[in-house]
């Protein structure tokens, strides 16, 4: 359907413009043929181990019993969203890498941004439950297993799916439908909100207000949820009183708070705060690291620490081995 969309909302174009853009280019990282490759290999080894750190996730949750709790449900479902959000753009920047002609057709490029923003926001709202539920763990363990159950849990899963996909579904269909008659290159490795409204022949003032707004609203309330969450969970720790308990409650809360900075901080300087004065090359590095950086490290951070879930990975090791 989002394709149809795209690729007619392009038809009201074509009879008032003589020339209109039917693909862009994406410029990606500067470098002759021999970086091309050694970027394509780096960026493919990161995206393979991506994939194997966050597909085991996913299978030692399903097939090991002991974790069919609504912590290791939700890590399981992160695990199978990050695969999908590292997806939506590495292997179209791992093609890039090796093309002569770096093109992408118009409703590539416009599903490319959908299902690209649509994963963030989905992933927002992903860690936004992930940290309720080690609020309610650690600072209400008595309610936890009547407040948390398996139902709650999946109706919060489904919930953070749909307002993903729901979040900029209408504006990315506004914004595909502006007028694009060149020139069609985006200095960048994908297709994003400021250089696509860059190449727009007319103003839009509207809709990108609307996209700041949205912006706006799901990352700092969402932030400032976060903020105040990890502040209570850092509250509850400082009352434990052994202190080799305080210190393991300090590491793993300071490793995923570091994630959820690196993540967060990322995406503010890129879609809350003006970019104007932010250098082509600056806004790929910082796009890497809530795109790729991030998606690879929570797999790290969010599960391997984790004793429960690395003695299922150690025995879906054995298994797979044998």
């Amino acid at each position: 359907i989002l394709s149809f969309v795209f690729s007619t909302a392009q038809e009201p174009m074509n009879k008032s413009e003589a020339h209109t853009v039917t693909e862009f280019v994406l410029l990606g990282f500067p470098g002759d043929w021999e970086i091309q490759i050694l970027l394509f290999s780096l960026f493919l080894i990161v995206y393979i181990l991506t994939m194997i750190g966050n597909g085991a996730i996913i299978c030692a949750v399903k097939w090991d019993q002991r974790l069919h709790t609504p912590m290791y449900i939700l890590l399981g479902n992160f695990a199978f969203l990050e695969i999908w959000y590292i997806t939506s753009t590495v292997p179209s920047m791992l093609e890039n890498f090796l093309s002569e002609t770096k093109a992408i057709s118009f409703t590539g490029c416009f599903l490319q941004f959908y299902f690209f923003t649509s994963l963030a926001a989905t992933e927002v709202y992903f860690l936004c439950i992930m940290a309720y539920d080690r609020y309610l763990a650690i600072c209400h363990p008595l309610h936890y297993p009547i407040k948390m159950t398996l139902q709650r849990c999946y109706t919060l899963i489904s919930v953070c799916w749909v307002l993903g996909f729901l979040s900029y579904s209408l504006t990315t269909v506004q914004l595909s439908q502006l007028t694009f008659c060149g020139p069609n290159i985006i200095d960048h490795f994908i297709c994003d909100l400021d250089p696509l409204m860059a190449l727009s022949c007319a103003p839009a003032p509207t809709t990108e207000i609307l996209f700041y707004i949205i912006n706006s609203l799901i990352i700092i309330l969402t932030a400032i949820y976060l903020l105040g969450s990890y502040i209570l969970l850092l509250r509850a720790v400082l009352r434990v009183p052994s202190a080799a308990g305080r210190r393991k409650a300090f590491s793993t809360c300071g490793s995923h708070l570091a994630v959820v900075c690196l993540f967060f901080g990322s995406l503010m300087i890129m879609y809350v705060s003006p970019t104007s004065e932010n250098s082509g090359e600056a806004q790929k590095i910082i796009t890497l690291f809530y795109t790729v950086v991030t998606p690879f490290l929570n797999p790290l951070i969010y599960s391997l620490r984790n004793k429960e879930m690395k003695a299922a990975l150690r025995k879906l090791i054995r298994i797979s081995s044998e």
